[in-house]
């Protein structure tokens, strides 16, 4: 490793971008528009605060922020990147120029230029003339207001019951329950401290509290506290004075500061344990006197420090290089770290919140997230595991410390597979980690009756597994049968693969087997575009007509959720080797590859209009690995040039530059990995190849180790590779593992050309789910199905 670390030194000192300008490259709007969804306000990496702006349109501000529409307020808790509802919005301040006669009203403002952000720094402009700076920490919140200079009374409305708001009729908008805010006064002015309850959201959450502290840096001239009349739907008070200082209530409530300065600074903490919490957060992370500039500074070198520098270069082509930095940002942002704010249970385990969603980051996030961030990855693990000792699930999405929803299958359990293979140990306790997953794989979920599917939880674990265990298939009896049944396989090779390692051979028999109940959905009779087989809806008696460019709805009650059958049947990841003989063989599989990236083919799928009609959807993660496969079967070059066309194409640095939704940085680091050159196969330890856009990077890995990437001959037009040697050796295989490059750190040189070259001719990717090799009839393969 010393060698490694040489050319490290000498990258640096031939002109690697220092640590210093990596902040400049993050585009902090990329995505805020179009369907990206994410937040462009202030945070630090996996911060509790996430502070910007809220906006009313009279559709879902997902992560507060919409690019029309009027300003509600600025809030303190976001999420990023997310659909289905909004979520958080809370903790809020909303200045206001002149006399409130009733700060329940509409005090909405409108924008009178576009909002300017930047790593550390956030800025509107209202129509009403007042200037909103933001700067942030990890549990706290600087507002800096400029009012104009002529301005007869400036005001902040603190108002508790101010929450993001849905209005797709689905109800899972967020509800307010009641609080409480004091009003305190110092000897330098007042202070303001208080807790607001809410429910619901995209995760049907129950009640949850969140605490907060407010400091003003300079004295109001006067203040009020207000409650409503109980109607919390309505603007009506029962109060509005200075007599009372403290306020608790059911009905809406807050306070209202009035400033005859025309310049306000604001910090404020936040806590799920106390008030006293929230400002004791405020004296340490942002104390009285600290400028927005300086908090700036350190949020950007917080940045720098644990996550910008993690990659670094010698490449100097500005898209490039904010395309890098930029995705690096957004993978961070969520899930939160409340490690010491967890009110449910005490712990001496790390606690980690708002995971949005594993069905999202499974595939391609969490398995950069190990690479990148090793310590906090280990402490992610085991918040998963320790959720399921205090709740009895682990989550497939989780925030404001509630699972939900779940959307296919038990994801965890792909995700804690996928940390044992790779020699995650620590502080892990792997017995409980398997037992957790034990749960999943046999333990069926209370109902939580969701509207969006009635037929069986989507909290948490595996509502459909009554007909799983039964039948080794999933009848419609359950919403999302057919996609279902693909997952809760990969979910069983998860729980194959820790078994194994932990030496239970009986349970690993029994999940490998399970782990092949997908093949009960392989349909040989289905047809479509010229292909014969492919994954369908089935009961007892046996398929049903489904044709696999319709996905119906694709939603919660259809047969497949958020993908077709064609993108779903490609989705038996350890499985592969069956796959390809079901498919009809390797060629035949390379051809039905090549036939999603055809446009005009998708003709009933999800977002087919924005990608050309392909049945491969890059806004949607069913799809991820797909042009992956292409190495499988001797074509790695089809796998750059599919994969380099749809990152190229689209992925921009932009506000409009995701192919949809962030899902807290799933589609970030889906492009991240085509950047560097590999893929994951997560649960397993491959990682297949594919072609680096740097010319010299250097991933920096735990203990001082290094991934050293280099390409030669690369260019726009010089991209398929030509050769490669794996720490030194020439390498013929389209693949490498866990231990090759990352465990003790390697290096890939890359030979790149603008010629298809047939270089990967060693074995292929390992199958490690299949008894079957791929020369295999169809007739063998369904002549011996898996059964329960």
């Amino acid at each position: 490793m010393a060698f490694s670390k040489a050319r490290y030194l000498a990258a640096i000192l031939a002109g690697t971008v220092s640590g210093a300008d990596l902040a400049g490259f993050v585009k902090t709007d990329t995505g805020d528009t179009g369907g990206g969804n994410v937040f462009p306000g202030v945070s630090r990496p996996f911060g509790v605060t996430k502070l910007g702006p809220d906006l009313y349109t009279g559709s879902d501000s997902y992560s507060g922020y919409q690019a029309s529409g009027n300003f509600t307020g600025f809030s303190m808790l976001h999420e990023s990147g997310t659909g289905g509802a909004p979520k958080y919005g809370v903790v809020s301040q909303m200045p206001v120029i002149g006399a409130i006669s009733n700060p329940l009203e509409d005090h909405n403002d409108t924008r009178a230029a576009a909002d300017q952000t930047e790593l550390g720094y956030y800025k509107s402009s209202l129509g009403s003339g007042i200037k909103v700076e933001l700067g942030a920490s990890y549990k706290t919140g600087l507002y800096q207001y400029t009012f104009p200079s002529n301005g007869t009374a400036n005001n902040i409305i603190v108002d508790v019951s101010h929450v993001l708001s849905s209005y797709r009729g689905q109800g899972l908008e967020q509800h307010y329950l009641g609080g409480n805010i004091t009003v305190v006064k110092t000897g330098s002015g007042v202070s303001y401290q208080g807790s607001g309850s809410y429910d619901n959201g995209w995760n049907r959450s129950p009640q949850w509290t969140v605490y907060f502290c407010g400091y003003f840096d300079s004295a109001p001239s006067s203040f009020k506290t207000f409650e409503g009349d109980g109607n919390n739907k309505g603007h009506n008070l029962s109060r509005y004075d200075d007599s009372v200082l403290s306020i608790n209530s059911t009905a809406r409530l807050g306070a209202v500061f009035t400033f005859s300065s025309s310049s306000i600074v604001s910090r404020v903490g936040v806590s799920f344990i106390s008030s006293v919490q929230a400002c004791e957060s405020i004296d340490r992370e942002i104390p009285a006197g600290t400028s927005l500039s300086a908090l700036r500074d350190e949020t950007r070198q917080a940045w720098t420090d644990q996550v910008l520098s993690k990659v670094t270069t010698t490449d100097t082509d500005t898209t490039n290089l904010e395309l890098l930095y930029t995705s690096l940002y957004f993978m961070h942002l969520i899930p939160t770290n409340k490690t010491g704010e967890n009110p449910k249970w005490q712990s001496a385990e790390p606690y980690y919140d708002d995971i949005f969603t594993l069905w999202d980051l499974f595939r391609c996030t969490t398995s950069l997230f190990h690479v990148l961030q090793p310590v906090a990855y280990e402490e992610y693990i085991r918040s998963l595991i320790d959720v399921w000792r205090h709740d009895g699930f682990m989550p497939d999405a989780r925030s404001s410390f509630s699972n939900g929803a779940t959307q296919g299958g038990s994801n965890a359990d792909n995700v804690l597979a996928d940390a044992y293979v790779k020699g995650v140990r620590g502080q892990v306790n792997w017995e409980d980690g398997f037992s957790a997953m034990v749960t999943d794989a046999e333990v069926t979920p209370p109902n939580n009756k969701d509207s969006r599917d009635p037929t069986a939880s989507t909290k948490e674990g595996r509502g459909a597994l009554p007909d799983w265990l039964q039948y080794g298939f999933i009848t419609p009896t359950y919403g999302r049968s057919a996609s279902r049944a693909i997952e809760y396989a990969v979910n069983d090779f998860g729980l194959f693969q820790v078994a194994q390692g932990l030496q239970k051979s009986n349970q690993a028999s029994k999940y490998l087997n399970r782990s092949r109940f997908w093949r009960n959905h392989w349909n040989p009779n289905s047809t479509s575009l010229g292909f014969s087989g492919f994954v369908d809806p089935r009961t007892t008696s046996g398929f049903l007509p489904q044709n696999p460019v319709d996905c119906g709805g694709c939603y919660w009650s259809n047969y497949f959720y958020e993908a077709l059958s064609w993108e779903y049947s490609f989705n038996a990841h350890h499985d592969i080797d069956t796959l390809i003989a079901l498919s009809g063989g390797e060629s035949t599989f390379v051809d039905r590859l090549e036939m999603m990236f055809v446009p005009g083919k998708n003709t009933g799928g999800m977002g087919s209009s924005t990608f050309n009609y392909t049945l491969f959807n890059p806004g949607n993660e069913p799809s991820f690995t797909t042009p992956f496969l292409f190495n499988f079967v001797g074509r790695q070059d089809l796998a750059v040039k599919h994969s380099r066309y749809v990152a190229k194409t689209y992925y921009h640095v932009s506000p409009s530059g995701l192919p949809g939704n962030s899902d807290a940085g799933a589609m970030e680091s889906w492009l991240l990995w085509v950047m560097l050159g590999l893929y994951p196969m997560t649960g397993q330890t491959t990682f297949l190849i594919g072609s680096p856009w740097f010319s010299d990077l250097t991933i920096s890995l735990s203990e001082g180790k290094s991934l050293h990437i280099t390409t030669d001959g690369g260019s726009e037009d010089a991209y398929y590779v030509q050769s490669l040697k794996v720490n030194g050796e020439q390498w013929t295989k389209s693949w490498v593992t866990w231990d090759d490059i990352f465990g003790n750190g390697g290096t890939l040189e890359f030979e790149l050309g603008t010629e298809a070259k047939l270089w990967a001719t060693g074995p292929n990717p390992p199958s490690p789910g299949s008894e079957w090799n791929r020369n295999a009839t169809i007739a063998e393969i369904l002549g011996a199905l898996p059964k329960p």
